[in-house]
Order: structure tokens, then C-alpha cells, then sequence
């Protein structure tokens, strides 16, 4: 049995175009965040899908709502634990004045070893990775082992395909898990995928930049050693 991971970062919001920290909070899809989901669903419309998760945040539903035009047969299932990271206080406020207190290329690596204690008083990063890997494991609990959709015909009995919309530091933790020898940045509604196989997964691409948005609000950032968050 062979499960797909498809998963989608939501499209450009105004936060991300003015480089605020957007965790917890939110902010709607830009003109061209939404002209580059329509990209990215085109790009996906002809996938088969047996399920589609979503983050609850706005963009995200957005994103995921977009992309479902072109699977109608599918409904949107919302998981709490592919929110994004909370930035506390500094949410909202330019990404300037958080690399000033704590620079970026230290944050991300500290937070995906589960030993930070959070910015601003807001997400701890065993907090944060403990939810994360909450919620693929429950996907793929769900779906790694269970029969493959109508959708993908007699030809792939033993295969099964979930679209995941999540966030930009959310999706990278997940791809860490799979893969801590990188952390790939993910621009707005790029495309990234995942295959488990007896129960192994492995990293098949990463940050795909479907819609071209490039390196605007995608930040890479140094990962941790791997033995750091086993």
C-alpha cells in the first residue's frame, strides 16, 4: 500500500506581500495569492484524491476551497493540528523586529528540535512539533492502510492520494521529520509531495513553485541535527 501526501501551502495573504509575521492570526489572499491558488488548482485538477485535509485558518480553507473546484466529489476535512506556528506578540509585526530578538536561522532549527520555549509568549516548539506530528500521523494512520478511493479505478487498488493545505513552517516541520537532512522554504501555493510505503515515507519533492511566487515570505532557515528531535 503506497500513500501519496500531496501537500499545498495556501496562497500570497497581505501579510505575507508586506512580510508581517502571520502565525496565529490572519489575513485574506492578495490579488495574486488568489491568482496563483487558481495556478496551483489547475496544476492539481486532474489528480485523484481520496481525502483533503485543511488547516482551520482562513487562507488555508481558502486555498483548499479553490483547489476543491476541480474535485467535487470531495469534501474539506479540517484538522486543528496543521495550524500554523503562534508567533505570540509579534504577530502582525514586520519580520524585522523578531530576527532582531531572535534571528531566524536560530529560531527554525530550535523549534523543530522541540527545545524552544516560544516567542512572544506563544507556541512552544514541542508544543508546535508535537501537534504537527499529531496530524500526519493521523492521516497517515487513516489512509496508509486503508483502501484507495473509487477515484483511482481498478488499476491502483494498492494505492491512496490526501491533499494536505497547511502553512509554510507547518508543511517544512513535517518534510523535516521525513527528511532532517534539509529544510526546504516553501513559497505561497507551491506544491510538495510525500509517498509512505510500508511504513516508511520519503520526501519525492519539496517547495515546487507552482504559481512562481518565489522567495517572498518563504524563508529558509539551517535545520537542526536530526538526532536533535528523535
Amino acid at each position: 500500500m503506497t500513500l501519496t501526501l500531496t501537500l499545498v501551502r495556501h496562497g500570497q495573504t497581505t501579510l505575507n506581500a508586506r512580510r508581517h509575521l502571520q502565525g496565529a492570526c490572519d489575513s485574506p489572499l492578495t490579488r495574486t495569492g488568489r491568482a496563483g491558488v487558481r495556478v496551483t488548482a489547475q496544476h492539481l485538477a486532474d489528480q485523484s484524491f481520496d481525502a483533503v485535509y485543511s488547516s482551520p485558518q482562513g487562507r488555508a480553507v481558502q486555498t483548499a476551497t479553490e483547489i476543491l473546484k476541480h474535485h467535487p466529489d470531495q469534501r474539506l476535512r479540517i484538522d486543528e493540528g496543521l495550524r500554523e506556528l503562534s508567533f505570540g506578540s509579534f504577530e502582525r509585526r514586520p519580520e524585522h523586529i523578531l530576527d532582531a530578538e531572535v534571528p531566524w536561522a536560530e529560531l527554525v532549527p530550535a523549534m523543530l528540535a522541540g527545545s524552544h520555549p516560544g516567542v512572544g509568549g506563544g507556541e512552544s516548539g514541542a508544543d508546535f512539533m508535537g501537534r504537527v506530528r499529531g496530524a500526519f500521523g493521523r492521516i497517515v494512520a487513516e489512509h496508509a492502510t486503508a483502501p484507495a478511493g473509487a477515484s483511482h479505478g481498478a488499476d491502483a487498488p494498492n494505492a491512496a492520494h490526501v491533499l494536505v493545505v497547511g502553512h509554510g513552517l507547518t508543511l517544512a516541520a513535517y518534510l523535516w521529520t521525513v527528511d532532517p537532512s534539509g529544510l526546504t522554504a516553501l513559497p505561497n501555493a507551491s506544491v510538495s509531495t510525500v509517498e509512505v510505503s510500508d511504513g516508511a515515507a520519503r520526501v519525492v519533492r519539496a517547495g515546487v513553485d507552482v504559481a512562481g511566487h518565489g522567495a517572498v515570505a518563504a524563508r529558509p532557515a539551517p535545520a537542526p541535527a536530526a538526532a536533535a528531535a528523535r
